[in-house]
């Protein structure tokens, strides 16, 4: 990607995990791991710097955490601002190539829409 985020945050895992959580709201290590095809380890170790430097906030789901910007930081929400930026001058073409994958479930009951092509 090479964006002034990378710079800013100092690597492209940062800016990935980042660029993920703005995207998603939330999300689980290992989605952004298989997005990018990345070690989980290298996302948990980003993930972790980012929480203990409180602009991330984990829940646990089942056995796995699940990440968000924390809503109660005025940093985190400076950040997330700054990412939004960067998110919003990535090509429409590129961010749909790189959040493909489908995170949330269909909503019962929603018709599946099959195109004619």
């Amino acid at each position: 990607m090479n964006s002034p985020l990378e710079g800013i945050v100092g690597n492209a895992t940062a800016e990935r995990v980042l660029l993920h959580l703005y995207h998603y709201g939330e999300i689980h290590a290992s989605a952004i791991a298989a997005d990018f095809g990345m070690a989980v380890s290298q996302v948990v170790r980003q993930l972790e710097r980012f929480e203990r430097a409180g602009l991330v906030v984990a829940k646990l789901v089942g056995r796995s955490r699940l990440y968000q910007f924390d809503p109660r930081s005025p940093v985190a929400t400076a950040l997330k601002e700054l990412v939004r930026v960067v998110y919003e001058g990535i090509p429409l073409r590129e961010r749909q190539q790189i959040f493909a994958a489908r995170r949330r479930p269909r909503l019962k009951g929603k018709p599946v829409i099959v195109s004619d092509d």
